[in-house]
């Protein structure tokens, strides 16, 4: 059974290793159909262009030949026979029909040196037919004896032979004189040469294709699996290291780029980051709520059962185990609503990530409140902020750390019952200081006041109803918000809480 179940991991990683493959996959035959389509649209492009211009040249070349024995022919008077075509030729050309050796003397007239290499090439056969469709002139030896049916004056066709492209030219002579229709002259060009050159260009754009296509498949897997693949394969890996242990603390290092994957990179560490948070989060909330949860139940239980054994005989009895069940459920309800405040000051940038809180509104509202609650006190405040000044954050949490810090003046002040509020602001903050005159905190003990569930003196603290967990909100609130919180205190002098938060600009007020 543990074989198979191996078998079925390793099957199952093949396959997840298969998927993770294809993205390079496809990403190299994307490129590569890319630039197969590009060499080849390239290729083609270049090809028909030299195509174009090499046929050019050959009809320019066979056109001449044309016209150079037009002109020689139209001066014949009569139809076109051997008797007087061969005479009108140059001797030279005579010469050439008769095998006889070339003279170098040059002739005044159309047919010189260069017209008898055309008619000694062999690419190139003259043909002239009489009036009868009888060869009476040919340069050549395959020929064929039957005249094609010539019906325009000039026609010149470009076709497909076995041996590649092929141009014939044909002419219809008139005489200048009379002007008869005297013969016809076909030009046949077989364009040797010129295919000779396309099949070689052919040959090494298929090639040099070939080649460039394959280089570039390479490359542009190498650069795929580094530039891509590789960060993409790394995220999978921490992906599923975390799903095996959600508190592993593996992270995908530092790519060191600029780009859309550099900033995903970035963000996967930062969503991974949070989403253990969330966890411990949750970790602590739990562990806090069965360690704090446990004093009241055990109470209320115990009351619970003393009623059921024999107090609810006794009306004594009786009526305190009920008033201690119920401010045993009473301190239950505050201390789980203080950690659900604990557990959303945590999340404050995902709940509340654009309010705006003018300071100066919420002081004097807060501190008026206070001023009412606890009328024996005397609560003062000092204000040296500009009129509208701005922080970033929920007008109703500010409010909740100023009662906080104005809560804990107020208990801890039972001889001096005063109480001092200042606001001033610099350049880039706003600072905001709670005084109280009352015992003052150890020094040793200060560093502690903001943990969860700390208290300097427990048994006085749970006399005035407290969970310890009022400084730890107010933390986690001012630091949700960027801000900074501190405490100064001096034993027997009282404490002096300061909160600071950076100050917003206009700019930063309209966006």
């Amino acid at each position: 059974m543990k074989t198979m179940n191996i078998a079925t991991k390793s099957n199952k990683n093949a396959k997840e290793e298969t998927k993770r493959s294809s993205l390079a996959f496809k990403w190299v035959s994307v490129v590569a159909a890319t630039i197969t389509v590009s060499f080849v649209i390239f290729s083609i492009a270049i090809y028909s262009l030299i195509r174009q211009q090499l046929i050019q040249n050959d009809q320019g070349n066979t056109e001449e030949i044309v016209t150079t024995f037009q002109r020689r022919l139209v001066e014949i008077p009569d139809k076109l026979e051997i008797s007087n075509v061969v005479p009108q030729l140059s001797p030279n050309t005579n010469r050439i029909l008769n095998n006889a050796p070339v003279s170098n003397k040059r002739e005044n007239n159309v047919f010189n040196d260069d017209v008898l290499a055309t008619l000694a090439n062999r690419d190139t056969t003259i043909i002239i037919y009489n009036l009868d469709g009888e060869i009476i002139f040919s340069n050549g030896n395959n020929v064929t004896d039957r005249m094609p049916d010539i019906k325009d004056n000039h026609v010149r066709q470009l076709g497909h032979t076995s041996s590649g492209l092929h141009l014939n030219i044909y002419q219809k002579i008139y005489s200048d004189r009379t002007h008869k229709l005297t013969g016809y002259l076909i030009v046949d060009n077989s364009m040797t040469q010129t295919n000779k050159i396309l099949h070689t260009i052919r040959l090494w754009m298929i090639g040099l294709s070939l080649l460039a296509i394959i280089i570039f498949i390479i490359l542009s897997y190498l650069v795929v699996n580094i530039v891509v693949v590789k960060p993409i394969k790394k995220m999978s890996k921490i992906s599923h290291e975390i799903n095996e242990d959600p508190n592993s603390q593996e992270r995908i290092s530092n790519l060191n780029r600029n780009d859309e994957l550099g900033e995903l990179a970035n963000s996967f560490n930062q969503m991974l980051d949070r989403m253990q948070a969330y966890i411990q989060q949750q970790k602590q909330f739990v562990g806090d709520v069965s360690h704090e949860l446990r004093t009241p139940v055990a109470v209320i239980q115990g009351h619970m059962n003393l009623l059921q054994r024999w107090g609810k005989d006794d009306p004594e009895v009786l009526n305190e185990s009920i008033n201690s069940s119920l401010q045993e459920a009473n301190r239950m309800k505050h201390l789980i609503q203080e950690m659900l405040d604990l557990t959303r000051a945590e999340q404050i940038d995902i709940q509340f990530p654009n309010e705006v809180t003018d300071v100066n509104e919420v002081l004097q509202r807060t501190v008026n409140n206070m001023k009412m609650i606890h009328p024996d006190f005397r609560i003062s405040y000092d204000d040296d902020l500009k009129p509208h000044s701005f922080i970033k954050m929920y007008r109703n949490h500010l409010e909740q750390v100023l009662i906080i810090l104005m809560d804990n003046a107020i208990k801890y002040s039972q001889d001096r019952k005063e109480v001092l509020v200042d606001a001033s602001s610099d350049q880039n903050s706003i600072i905001i200081t709670v005084q109280d005159f009352g015992e003052g905190i150890a020094l040793e003990e200060q560093k502690k006041i903001f943990n969860r569930f700390y208290r300097v003196d427990k048994a006085r603290t749970r006399e005035k109803g407290g969970n310890g967990l009022g400084l730890s909100i107010a933390q986690k609130l001012v630091e949700s918000y960027h801000g900074k919180i501190s405490v100064t205190s001096q034993l027997g002098s009282g404490s002096k809480f300061k909160i600071e938060f950076p100050i917003l600009k206009e700019k930063q007020k309209s966006s």
